[in-house]
């Protein structure tokens, strides 16, 4: 079996109860059963998926859940990473081991609808059949379609509900397409929806939270905007593309993803900023964000520090490498590095740090919907917890 990875996943998989990370191409014709055969040791309680958008998710947690007697959850992604560099086209699948994991997942639907109370009915209703373990920890995975425009309300849902539970996810990316998500749960598959899944486990957890941006001197206001539609059509009353093309020196029609990356907009709020990333120009001269916005909301232009430094100081502060870190890296995110020539470095680190996941539309931690962020959880030993 190959894997995008072979020596690192290879460590991953050792040890007793360790979980088991392998990478393989979306378009192999025989995919599911070189994933079935790599985890079939694991005797894994939950497989997690996070797949390109070309990959049949469905079928493939259709044939797996069976297959192995277990949980599939998982979703599309726009780009994965496993143990190694950022990569395309693949499937990345994570294996939890049932001798150290259990794990239950409900499906939040009709996010279009708002149906807060049929989310907080299924949510309690989960918790309540999940007791809790002595000398055990839990915590939450969050998936969301990140086309749904809902993720503040869905995370703010479950952090009122999941109290001071951790709970970390990622909004289910399609490339840079922007154009259908796809989330499963064993052998089914609903739009406009997300998925809760409670994790119970022996190992110590640690949250690795990380962005890369400080305010720049530069401040505006949010003059005109339609929240719903995550759209900011005036800033500084002026139309909103050309304000912003103007703020970072560009002209209007050069603004692209990977401008969007490196200029990002900051909001303060409860004492930090956070990234207000923008998705695309409208037609009209607009600014389509991935996050909400109002009318009124004081922003600041974002400025990049070092991209790696920082990640690499707050992994080191874990003081011995993890069985895993799971993860959730925003796609623009990943466009400022590799637009910064820094993927070599990106690889090492999580080579050496077993980081595995998914690059998102959005990363959800604390209750709060994000951008531009690496969110993680590390599982450590719990003799090596820092």
């Amino acid at each position: 079996m190959t894997t995008e990875h072979p020596a690192e996943v290879r460590e991953t998989a050792q040890g007793a109860g360790a979980p088991v990370v392998l990478s393989e191409p979306a378009d192999a014709p025989d995919l599911a059963e070189r994933l079935r055969a790599g985890l079939a040791d694991a005797r894994p309680a939950a497989v997690l998926l996070f797949a390109s958008p070309g990959a049949d998710l469905p079928a493939l947690a259709a044939h797996l859940g069976p297959a192995l007697g277990t949980r599939v959850v998982g979703c599309s992604s726009a780009g994965e990473f496993a143990c190694g560099g950022y990569g395309h086209g693949h499937v990345v699948a994570v294996g939890l081991p049932a001798a150290r994991f259990r794990t239950e997942a409900v499906w939040l639907r009709n996010l279009a609808g708002l149906g807060v109370s049929e989310w907080m009915a299924e949510l309690r209703a989960l918790f309540s059949r999940f007791e809790v373990q002595p000398r055990r920890h839990r915590f939450g995975l969050l998936l969301i379609d990140g086309l749904s425009r809902q993720e503040e309300l869905v995370a703010a849902t479950v952090d009122a509900v999941a109290h001071r539970l951790p709970v970390l996810g990622g909004s289910a990316g399609d490339g840079l397409r922007f154009e259908e998500t796809c989330l499963v749960l064993d052998g089914e598959s609903h739009r406009d929806s997300a998925i809760f899944a409670l994790f119970e486990t022996d190992f110590a957890l640690e949250q690795v939270i990380f962005d890369h941006f400080t305010p720049s001197g530069s401040r505006m206001v949010v003059t005109a905007a339609v929240p719903e539609e995550r759209l900011i059509l005036e800033i500084n009353a002026e139309p909103a593309a050309e304000e912003y093309a103007r703020l970072i020196g560009l002209a209007p029609e050069a603004l692209n993803p990977r401008v969007f990356a490196e200029n990002p907009l900051l909001v303060r709020m409860g004492g930090q900023y956070h990234v207000r990333a923008i998705r695309e120009v409208t037609p009209e001269g607009g600014l389509t964000l991935m996050s909400s916005i109002e009318s009124g909301v004081l922003l600041a232009l974002g400025r990049a520090d070092d991209l790696t430094h920082g990640l690499q100081a707050r992994l080191e502060a874990l003081g011995e490498r993890p069985a895993l870190i799971l993860a959730f890296d925003c796609i623009l995110r990943r466009l400022a590095l590799e637009q910064a020539g820094l993927e070599p470095a990106v690889a090492r680190l999580f080579a050496d740090w077993r980081i595995a996941g998914f690059n998102t539309y959005g990363e959800q931690h604390g209750g709060v919907h994000v951008n531009q962020t690496f969110v993680g959880l590390a599982l450590m030993e719990p003799a090596h917890a820092a």
